[in-house]
């Protein structure tokens, strides 16, 4: 059952996906278009699971489960999983590739290979201050808190 995102209880469990690119205004709808259907109908046992999603900067993918509600079971994880590959496919995007990286540098938002993460730490082209996506959150609370932070204040900081 969807329901808003503000609406949701700060102990909601969440996921992140970003994507390896923007997404363009119509991908846009069209996705929020197959969010809505998908979680309108995400299920648990049988039983409705109250659920949202955000898309941010064109290119992340936050959906949200109240789990006093309903609880998530591995079924309808799996289910979110299939999901979001079939968005993959549909759009041509990585958006569970975890070993990725991505950060603002001004307004801008990048998005690097770890390995190309670490280069750039290494020669000072990021730095501590860097705010990046620590897209390991699990609930909108740490979501709200520690989703976009300087990046010496998440687990990228072994990288300075």
């Amino acid at each position: 059952m969807f329901v808003e995102f503000s609406t949701l209880p700060i102990e909601s469990r969440i996921w992140v996906y970003q994507s390896d690119r923007k997404f363009s205004e119509s991908e846009i709808t069209e996705i929020e278009e197959s969010l809505n259907t998908f979680i309108e109908s995400w299920s648990a046992h049988g039983q409705g699971l109250e659920a949202s999603y955000l898309l941010k900067y064109e290119r992340f993918i936050i959906i949200a489960v109240n789990q006093d509600v309903q609880a998530v079971t591995g079924c309808s994880i799996d289910a979110s999983v299939q999901f979001i590959q079939s968005l993959e496919q549909r759009f041509s995007v990585d958006l569970m590739d975890r070993m990725n990286v991505t950060f603002k540098t001004g307004e801008y938002i990048a998005y690097k290979s770890l390995i190309d993460f670490k280069k750039m730490a290494k020669a000072k082209s990021v730095s501590p201050s860097t705010i990046v996506f620590n897209n390991l959150v699990n609930t909108i609370e740490e979501w709200e808190d520690f989703w976009e932070v300087p990046a010496s204040e998440s687990w990228h900081s072994r990288f300075f």
